[in-house]
């Protein structure tokens, strides 16, 4: 059973009267704008060397791990952000990942439980009883991944923050985080992996459907 490990920068972002704004003079290395309140980071897992040797990953875990949860200055009973992490065996635009924040991978989504390694679905706030304090509280928590065995030659890792479109002004911190994958390299009968080969091609190709 093999570890890996990915990991992607802090996010510091700035709302001043208008939309929120990546920060210089920090690192956000990564970080994109996905219109006003949506910023967005990926990277992935390269599977080729298993792949070459016809071999499935089977998952035994997933997870991730950070420092510390959203902090600002600016803390207001109201603000809040939505923090979604995510690995799949398909390449997903910043369009399908919006649709993710708004359907995870339910209906409505092109992102199929089957294809979901991993999904963590955060929504945090300040409120009445912590809006002096620096960081924002976790008020929903839900995991939807299904850590389905692959034949694809890429786990595809996305970071997805968004802020909430009324929060007030300021500077506003996400922590760096570092996503981790236990899996084992198993070699299955010839049929059952050309047909996973199979699927893994269909759910990277399938055309997008509104």
């Amino acid at each position: 059973m093999k570890t890996l490990a990915k990991q992607f920068d802090l996010l510091q972002v700035t709302k001043s009267g208008g939309p929120f704004t990546l920060d210089s003079g920090v690192a956000n290395s990564g970080w994109r704008a996905s219109g006003p309140t949506v910023f967005i980071n990926d990277t992935y897992f390269d599977l080729a060397g298993l792949s070459m040797d016809a071999k499935t990953l089977f998952f035994e875990a997933a997870g991730m791990q950070e420092p510390y949860a959203i902090a600002s200055a600016a803390a207001t009973a109201g603000n809040g952000a939505v923090v979604m992490d995510l690995m799949t065996t398909s390449p997903l635009s910043d369009e399908e990942l919006v649709q993710a924040l708004i359907f995870a991978n339910l209906d409505g989504s092109k992102l199929s439980f089957e294809q979901t390694v991993y999904f963590r679905y955060r929504v945090m706030s300040y409120n009445l009883d912590n809006v002096a304090a620096t960081y924002m509280i976790t008020t929903s928590d839900n995991q939807l991944g299904s850590l389905e065995p692959t034949a694809s030659d890429r786990i595809y890792c996305y970071r997805v923050v968004s802020m909430g479109a009324n929060n007030a002004n300021g500077t506003y911190t996400t922590g760096g985080a570092r996503y981790l994958l236990k899996a084992t390299a198993k070699e299955e009968p010839e049929f059952e992996y050309l047909m996973r080969l199979k699927r893994s091609y269909d759910l990277q190709n399938e055309p997008d459907v509104d």
